[in-house]
């Protein structure tokens, strides 16, 4: 019965409940477009990561990180195919790749430059290095021995093209200088504008035979699901427990994303909080003009012997009606505009510290329609709360003598 009365009631105060809507459809449909948008610049920013630098786990010998980077020979793993076999055997794990890291100087005949580079192999990084664009020429072929692709940056500063003859100089782990001619192949674009600054890959064989050595710096992981990266990254760290190894997961291992994600975490966070402020000083205005104007109707039924906590749950379920209806037609025109936007792309700058643009959509995630969805609900309940314990307490004479 009072849901029924409270339902005609909504329908007579035709204008109110209007108002009221639009404010709570406004708040939920911009929580949802806003926290989709948000979710596909992590999306894409984590997947950019993952298959351009770094996949989804790296295993390598412990302090690599910290101290690999200028003395990466001296942080080589032992029988790295083993190892790499044992952690392609785990279910979430796709293959495992070698990359054997050093760092050098470039010459081109005329001026060095001092690089890092990469020995990788060529098929399971073609395959992992889906974001790696190659501007010019070609990406590294399994057949290929003396090749090597470069970063734009490298070729901008050392003026080289594709077809030119390079030579790679380097210290081995003994503290021996060595040399080897390269052919340039291609010229990649990564994610990263400080990576192709300095950054170039040959076959991982040619880095070897520089470094007199069989081993790898680096085993990377790349898994059949992104979702799967804690789990994996348990099961790997667990392979390697009780060596000199240790595993890191891509989040770990780009200090770049997880700032970003704080940041945005931050700011999406500010943005609901201003919403719900909105939704709630709208719907207590609405709420508020609505049950002062019908005073004389609350004291006629208090009059006909309902109680005062009938009252207050009549204004109480009027407005969780409203809240249900709105926040479900919020949630409709939420998915609308996103399924529209997403079919024809948002183009992107280059984030910071990129040359990439790219095109964004809007996620439709379960998690953020059902946050916004009680956002919207729960607003008007308790932008109800007040108008309803003060007009439950006012007395039947008084609210039937406001009437006249």
């Amino acid at each position: 019965m009072i849901v029924r009365l409270a339902l005609r009631n909504l329908l007579r105060q035709k204008v109110r409940s209007a108002m009221t809507l639009a404010a709570i459809v406004f708040g939920v449909a911009g929580l949802i477009v806003s926290g989709g948008f948000i979710q596909d610049i992590f999306l894409q920013l984590g997947e950019a990561i993952i298959h351009s630098q770094t996949g989804h786990v790296q295993v390598f010998r412990q302090g690599f990180i910290e101290r690999g980077t200028r003395q990466p020979e001296r942080f080589l793993i032992e029988r790295p195919r083993e190892t790499a076999t044992r952690i392609e055997a785990l279910p979430e794990v796709d293959e495992v790749a070698l990359r054997l890291s050093f760092a050098g100087l470039l010459n081109n005949g005329k001026r060095d430059l001092g690089i890092v580079g990469e020995g990788i192999e060529p098929g399971k990084e073609a395959r992992l290095g889906s974001f790696l664009q190659i501007l010019s020429g070609r990406a590294l072929r399994e057949d290929d021995v003396f090749a090597m692709v470069v970063g734009q940056g490298v070729a901008h500063s050392l003026s080289l093209a594709v077809g030119d003859r390079v030579n790679l100089v380097l210290s081995t782990a003994e503290g021996a200088m060595n040399m080897l001619d390269f052919e340039i192949v291609g010229i990649f674009q990564s994610f990263s504008k400080e990576f192709d600054a300095r950054a170039l890959r040959i076959p991982l064989g040619a880095a070897q035979e520089l470094l007199f050595t069989d081993g790898a710096n680096l085993l990377v992981a790349t898994l059949h699901r992104t979702e799967d990266t804690d789990l994996a990254h348990a099961r790997i760290a667990q392979a390697v427990a009780g060596s000199e190894l240790e595993a890191r997961h891509w989040r770990m291992l780009s200090d770049f994303y997880e700032k970003t994600l704080a940041l945005y975490e931050r700011q999406f966070g500010v943005l609901q909080a201003i919403i719900l402020v909105m939704v709630l000083l709208s719907v207590a205005n609405s709420v508020n003009m609505t049950a002062f104007e019908r005073l004389s109707e609350f004291g006629t039924l208090l009059a006909l012997g309902n109680r005062n906590a009938s009252i207050f749950r009549l204004i109480l379920i009027e407005n969780i009606l409203l809240g249900l209806i709105g926040a479900a037609l919020g949630t409709l025109i939420a998915l609308g505009i996103a399924l529209a936007v997403s079919a024809v792309g948002i183009p992107m700058p280059p984030p910071p510290n990129s040359n990439v643009g790219y095109t964004a959509m809007i996620r439709i995630v379960p998690a953020t329609i059902a946050s916004a969805f009680m956002i919207g609900l729960l607003a008007t309940a308790l932008a109800a709360l007040l108008p309803a314990r003060r007009i439950s307490r006012i007395p039947v004479v008084s609210l039937l003598r406001n009437g006249n």
